[in-house]
């Protein structure tokens, strides 16, 4: 029996955020990384605040919605924190609620690769946030090296179709510049994604330790 995750949430009718037709967030507890602008902060929180389902309990909870998924092509998007983390509780969530419904990963891919491989026969659809291609400002502003995030970007490339993947590139205020996020999407076109959500973290006040790392070219 797969292990009961923790989640942090879970929004119903949300349209043209989460990918196609009427979907549900489901986001779960907990992330690799440690970002200086974190969307959802509470996912590094207690656990102990944390709602914990197995795959079985979310599938009854969320399929009162199957009519709207199934009318607007729509369905589940996993998020968090990082779903990828809880990749066999993917895979038994398909298995419940079988092949009509889209399953959605919001995903930084900053997982093993064998979690990512384990998804990919249930996905439909990827967002990937890749924060900056660049080694240096990745990890200024992560706290993690870019390493594993493009040797899976680079399995994803090759084992899923590209078309079905959004790739987030954004401006992030004090670590990264328009020149850089273009040298980003340039690399990401190499590996033959076509999708991209290019847009600016909004943010009232910096961190302190935060500052503009400018673009370091990657010879090849």
């Amino acid at each position: 029996m797969t292990t009961p995750a923790p989640f942090i949430g879970i929004m119903r009718h949300r349209i043209g955020i989460d990918g196609e037709g009427v979907t549900t967030l489901a986001a779960f507890h907990g992330c690799p990384l440690q970002c200086k602008y974190c969307l959802n902060p509470s996912c590094h929180g207690l656990v102990e605040v944390c709602r914990t389902l197995t795959p079985e309990q979310l599938y009854e909870e969320v399929r009162i919605d199957q009519l709207y998924f199934l009318a607007t092509h729509g369905g589940v998007c996993f998020g968090g924190g990082e779903p990828l983390i809880r990749s066999d509780f993917i895979v038994r969530f398909r298995e419940l609620c079988g092949p009509d419904w889209q399953l959605t990963l919001e995903t930084s891919l900053y997982v093993p690769t064998e979690n990512l491989k384990s998804v990919l026969p249930v996905a439909d659809y990827f967002i990937v946030d890749i924060k900056d291609l660049h080694p240096n400002i990745y990890q200024n502003y992560t706290e993690r090296p870019v390493d594993l995030l493009l040797d899976n970007l680079k399995y994803l490339s090759q084992n899923f179709p590209t078309q079905q993947v959004m790739i987030r590139v954004p401006l992030i205020p004090n670590y990264n510049t328009d020149d850089d996020r273009t040298w980003s999407v340039e690399q990401l076109m190499a590996y033959g994604f076509q999708n991209f959500d290019r847009f600016e973290y909004r943010t009232d006040i910096a961190p302190k330790d935060s500052y503009i790392v400018h673009s370091q070219k990657i010879k090849k």
